[in-house]
This record gives structure tokens, C-alpha cells and sequence, in this order.
């Protein structure tokens, strides 16, 4: 391991290695924001060149469960986190013998399985969608009797950003719905009838502490997220509902690190738990430029035992992601006014690849207590 190691509270000082795992551009970010507090990030990611890799200090090139590439990794390196759900819970957890890695493997495992994250979300006393376990035709017709359609079947692993997901309309053949999710096991979510999309941001470090980002207002186009919004122009009840509800889950599932909940607003005023993700999140990145300190220096905080950061806004916000060629409008936002671009360094666009984002800041926040 690198040294120095520790401070006498226990935290990985600056000058240690933080390792994590996943190439994106969620790691690049957080690579960015750990070498502004003196920290050098090793990336372990089967791809080569990735967004994590251009910009961290060292790489391990391997696949996710290559045993004596993650006991290399391990020795490398003081600390490990992930920057996507999608890591072998298993190889995490082989780190976790070697090495402390935050957030914990079992929050890996509960968040990558959909069935298991709402199960248990739902048993932590947190309103979530109404949802069922789907293992064939037969079983989602007996789900859409009880919870009727439209609703969404979704793959239990593995899916994102609309990936793994079938729209179940009423009078849809379960047969032909089934085949279209094509995974072995499935979820079965009611359609909620929602006035908006929010998510709330919390941090949380190895002592309990924590801290949270405001509740942000999100909107979607083809299942991707395409603005984050900031003030979100919430009751200030439902807002303290989900801050409630966000924060009760991190304590719960005790994350040491991020964690970030969606949730839909319903129209009768309910604030419904929809996915969880123990890490940076796409609709945090507007802290970059509109906070003291980002998501991402704060996640870095957490991981490494540091004091957590203020989580307030200096101004106003409004994220947009830029998906595909929409990226090459660069020109554009960084000739406009009070635009802040972040491009990921991906070589190639593609229909639906997150190529990058603009952040656009409004008027200044006044300051809360």
C-alpha cells in the first residue's frame, strides 16, 4: 500500500491510493475530484482507454473475477469503492478479505438485483412502487391481475438506462412481454401515475455521519436522464419525505460512501422509492459547479474517512446530458454564458452513450440553515 496510509482519526490521509473499480465516467470524475484532495486513483476495468483510466494514475486491465489480478489490485491500493453496479458482488467481496472497500460488498449485492433492492427497501419501512417477483408468462399474468397495466417488466440484473424493460400495456400477450424482457427472472413495477421524478444524494462516512444534497427535480427522454434540475420546486413537506426516505435507507443498508435514491412524486402527494444506487449518480453532477463541494469530492470524503463537505448550493442549476452526437455541440456551450461542459473523453458516439454534460447556472442561492 502507499503511504502514508492513515491520520490519527483512523482516515486514509492524502497521498493514498483509492482504488476503484469500473472505467466510466462516474470514475473519471471521481478520480478528478481525489487529485484535488492529493489522492492517486488505480482503476480495474476489463476495458482499455476507458474515461476512469485516461485520468488515474494506475490501471489493471482484467476481467472482474480475475482472482490473481484482484490480489495484485488489492495490495496496490489503500482503499476500494465501484463506481457502477454491475462488478461480480463476489469479487468485491474477495477484495473486502484483503483490503476495506466502501461501500461494503453486501450493498453491491442488494442494489445490483432489483427484486432484492425493493424487497429490501420496502422492509426498512420506506413506501416503494408496488412490485412482484416474475419467473414466466404464467406468473406475470397472475401479476398484472393484482396490479394491473399499464406496468413495467423489467430484468432483475443488469439493466439501465432503459435497457431489460418492457412497457406491459393492457390487453399485451404475458408471452410476448416475457420474451421481449429476455431474462431468466423479472419484476413486475405498477405504473405510477407521478407529477415528477426526483432523487436525493446522501453521504455517509465510516463514523455515521452524514450529509445530504437537496432533493433535485429529474426528467427523462427514452428512458435516459436529460435534465436535473435545481432548485426542484417541491412542498417543502414532500421534500423532507424523500430526505427522510433517502436517509433512512443509507443508514439501514449502512453505506459508507454515496448513496443515491429515485423516487416518483405521485399526484396524491406520495413520495415512492423507485431504484437506489450506492454511488455518484447522473443527476448529481450538477454539484460540480453549483456547490462548494461536488458529489464526487464528497464521495471521495466518505470512502477515505474525511469529514464530510457542505452539501449546499451556491446557485441555481440545470444539468442536461449530452447523448450521442449531441456532444458535438462543444462549441456551442463553451462559447455560451454561464455553461460549464464536461465531456468524458469517449471515443466513439453512439445512439444512447452518454457522451458528456452542460451544466447551466442560474441565480445565486440564498443561504439555508
Amino acid at each position: 500500500m502507499a503511504a502514508p496510509t492513515k491520520d490519527g482519526r483512523g482516515a486514509i490521509a492524502p497521498g493514498g491510493v483509492i482504488g476503484i473499480m469500473g472505467g466510466g465516467q462516474l470514475g473519471r470524475m471521481t478520480a478528478l475530484a481525489a487529485a484535488e484532495l492529493g489522492y492517486r486513483c488505480h482503476v480495474f476495468c476489463p476495458e482499455q482507454d476507458g474515461p476512469t483510466e485516461q485520468v488515474a494514475a494506475a490501471a489493471t486491465i482484467a476481467a472482474y473475477d480475475d482472482a490473481v489480478a484482484l490480489d495484485a489490485f488489492a495490495a496496490a491500493v489503500d482503499v476500494v469503492t465501484f463506481e457502477f453496479e454491475n462488478v461480480p458482488h463476489e469479487s468485491v467481496q474477495r477484495l473486502a478479505g484483503r483490503v476495506p472497500v466502501r461501500p461494503g460488498w453486501n450493498v453491491l449485492r442488494v442494489s445490483q438485483d432489483r427484486l432484492v433492492e425493493k424487497r429490501f427497501v420496502e422492509a426498512a419501512g420506506v413506501p416503494v412502487t408496488r412490485f412482484a417477483e416474475i419467473t414466466g408468462p404464467d406468473s406475470l399474468a397472475k401479476a398484472l391481475a393484482e396490479i394491473g397495466a399499464p406496468a413495467v417488466l423489467k430484468t432483475t440484473r443488469m439493466g439501465y438506462d432503459g435497457k431489460g424493460q418492457v412497457l406491459v400495456e393492457p390487453g399485451m400477450d404475458p408471452a410476448e412481454a416475457w420474451a421481449r424482457m429476455g431474462g431468466p427472472v423479472g419484476i413486475l413495477e405498477g405504473f405510477v401515475d407521478f407529477e415528477c421524478e426526483i432523487s436525493v444524494i446522501v453521504a455517509r462516512g465510516p463514523d455515521g455521519a452524514t450529509a445530504h444534497f437537496e432533493p433535485v427535480r429529474n426528467v427523462h427522454r427514452d428512458h435516459i436522464l436529460h435534465t436535473t434540475t435545481v432548485p426542484a420546486g417541491l412542498a417543502a413537506e414532500t421534500g423532507a419525505a424523500a430526505v427522510a426516505a433517502a436517509l433512512r435507507i443509507t443508514e439501514v443498508l449502512d453505506v459508507v460512501g454515496l448513496l443515491a435514491v429515485e423516487m416518483f412524486v405521485a399526484r396524491d402527494g406520495r413520495v415512492l422509492v423507485n431504484e437506489i444506487a450506492p454511488r455518484p449518480h447522473n443527476s448529481g453532477h450538477w454539484t460540480i459547479d453549483a456547490c462548494a463541494c461536488s458529489q464526487f469530492e464528497q464521495f471521495v470524503r466518505a470512502v477515505c474517512g474525511l469529514p464530510l463537505g457542505d452539501p449546499a448550493r451556491h446557485s441555481d442549476a440545470v444539468m442536461t446530458n449530452l447523448i450521442g452526437d449531441e456532444a458535438g455541440d462543444w462549441p456551442a456551450f463553451l462559447a455560451e454564458p454561464g455553461a460549464c461542459l464536461h465531456l468524458y473523453g469517449k471515443a466513439e458516439s453512439r445512439p444512447g452513450r452518454k457522451m458528456g454534460h452542460v451544466t447551466r447556472l442560474g441565480r445565486k442561492a440564498s443561504r439555508k440553515t
